[in-house]
């Protein structure tokens, strides 16, 4: 348990001064790193011809577009020509086609949902020109709109920002950066990185054995920076090779937990009270406005940890009945090194930041431990991946605000620009978006014969294994309860089409309410004003999160996990 704590301490200590660096880049202010980094990207924007003018929200959207669009063509094509022997040590063939638009709607989406084997699908070609150049250039768009979405927000702009601008800068100054760091970390606890073919041993049974080779740590280390999660080999951060002891797993997590927190600090200094962080210093650690938004997300994670450790140190009674010992919990699916306690953590880290990558199987949770994760990836909004759970929190902050100024009979307002039809109308789109994937495509699951067919585990653990699927896919986490059989074309092109309206749909919204906004006056704050820097409103907020949550997935999840810990317990 000391290191849980540990870990959590250093979390929160090194979001401080990182966001406050997130804020200076989003702000384009000055850093110590200038000297250097302004040159590599000036000489960038010389090389792709890039134009630094300002943009508006739909220019800005725009821009997003079509640059993910000309990376998910390229991308497509090299996954299907893969079978040419460039960096192809290992032989493996071209991807099928629905397996291809799955794969690449998943990594261009910032998701890395993977219906096939790392080590045994993709060449070394593929896994570093694909999956590991979108793992950069998925999360850096991520980032790159949170901070268009708060600068709208903030009012203290004409425009939202140049994406091209904001994509070249996170990816230069952040994540090449760090991720450099915690590869080098990763190699030095024994990660391979080469571009060697598989090895075939002996082993001490007698039998042969292929020991999967290539760029594992470039990869393993951008994939939990960037809130990913796809894993070079098919069992993922459970391997020796991704995850080999508990210092690795321990960075790996803060790797997943640094940005997402990170950003959360950026908003508050970009949205802040200049006037009021004078009177009280303290405020610039994290700014007023962020103190709500990070609180209602700590308490989120911290009930989540909580539930999934106790109903995983309870241990399965059926196992118990069988005369297996459960005094060390339910061990089954995870891995010795790393105990009930840290596989519990990660299992709770991977999906509140939308990451994926997993260091135990999920399908072997308990119903309760397994419910966790769920609602992780069912909320979206437990600081989520690099942007996308603070974007998604402040849609509720938004709706609390106009729920509590229906109830003291006031226009509401935030950040000091009035909330008016179109924005309430934009953010319960925003809102519904999400719960509407999951649960219509989980009922065509259901109901087809195609989607049965992939259920391995019938009951109530095979609905829970369906939704798991799309609420993984709908909130770009990625992980799955691998008892799935996903591997088809049903499958394959229901998950690519959640993932991809799950993405790109909510960030048009977004960066549609951050104009909107943007767009008008600042209103004096008057006596009648709703603060929403209180603790108050922080209340107000983490019930609109849980009410809307619950009426939402409420009977899906009885159906689901509840049921069947009912059944197993009883």
């Amino acid at each position: 348990m000391l290191q849980i704590i540990v870990i959590l301490a250093v979390f929160v200590a090194l979001i401080i001064p990182t966001g406050k660096y997130l804020y200076h880049i989003a702000a384009g202010q000055h850093t110590a790193a200038d000297p250097v980094f302004d040159r590599l990207d000036n000489a960038v924007y010389r090389v792709c011809g890039i134009d630094k003018k300002e943009m508006n929200w739909k220019q800005y959207a725009a821009a997003m577009l079509a640059t993910n669009a000309i990376m998910v063509f390229i991308g497509y094509l090299i996954l299907r020509l893969q079978s040419l022997p460039v960096l192809n040590p290992n032989g493996i063939g071209g991807m099928e086609p629905s397996l291809s638009f799955n794969t690449i709607i998943s990594f261009i989406t910032n998701t890395n949902l993977q219906h096939y084997s790392g080590e045994s699908g993709l060449s070394y070609f593929s896994q570093m020109m694909v999956i590991t150049f979108m793992m950069f250039t998925s999360a850096a768009t991520g980032f790159s709109v949170a901070m268009a979405f708060t600068r709208g927000l903030a009012g203290k702009a004409r425009s939202v920002g140049n994406f091209y601008v904001d994509l070249i800068r996170i990816t230069t100054r952040v994540l090449l950066p760090l991720s450099l760091l915690v590869g080098l970390i990763l190699v030095s606890q024994g990660v391979p990185q080469n571009l060697s073919a598989n090895v075939t041993v002996h082993t001490i049974e007698g039998k042969m054995q292929d020991i999967a080779m290539g760029p594992i740590a470039a990869l393993e280390s951008i994939k939990h920076l960037g809130t990913n999660g796809g894993g070079f080999l098919g069992a993922n951060s459970c391997t020796p090779f991704e995850n080999p002891n508990i210092l690795t797993n321990m960075v790996e997590m803060l790797s997943m937990m640094l940005l997402p927190g990170s950003c959360v600090i950026a908003f508050g200094h970009m949205v802040r009270d200049n006037r009021l962080e004078k009177k009280n210093k303290k405020e610039n650690l994290i700014g007023s406005e962020a103190k709500p938004i990070f609180a209602v997300m700590s308490i989120l994670f911290i009930i989540g940890f909580i539930v999934c450790f106790a109903a995983e140190s309870a241990g399965n009674p059926l196992l118990e009945k069988a005369g297996l010992s459960q005094s060390m919990g339910n061990m089954e699916g995870k891995e010795v090194r790393f105990g009930i306690a840290q596989s519990s953590l990660f299992t709770t880290v991977t999906t509140a930041f939308t990451t994926g990558t997993v260091d135990n199987m999920h399908d072997t949770l308990t119903p309760l431990g397994g419910a966790v994760p769920l609602m992780n990836m069912m909320l979206n909004v437990v600081f989520g991946g690099k942007g996308v759970g603070l974007m998604n929190m402040i849609l509720y902050a938004i709706l609390a605000v106009f729920i509590c100024g229906l109830m003291i009979g006031r226009t509401p307002e935030y950040l000091g620009k009035k909330i008016e039809g179109k924005e309430m109308k934009l953010t319960a789109l925003g809102i519904i978006i999400h719960p509407l994937l999951i649960l219509a495509f989980s009922a065509l699951a259901v109901a087809l014969q195609s989607g049965l067919a992939g259920i391995t585990n019938p009951g109530h653990h095979g609905l829970t294994q369906v939704l798991y699927e799309y609420a993984s896919s709908a909130a770009n986490n990625g992980s799955g309860f691998e008892g799935l059989a996903d591997n088809t074309y049903f499958w394959n092109i229901t998950t690519g089409l959640v993932m991809f309206f799950g993405r790109y749909l909510s960030i048009i919204i977004q960066l549609a309410i951050a104009g909107s906004l943007m767009a008008k006056q600042s209103v004096s704050e008057s006596i009648g004003t709703l603060k929403t820097d209180t603790r108050t409103f922080t209340i107000s907020l983490l019930m609109v999160v849980i009410i809307i949550a619950a009426l939402t997935f409420f009977p899906a999840v009885i159906l689901g996990p509840v049921a069947e810990h009912l059944t197993l317990w009883n």
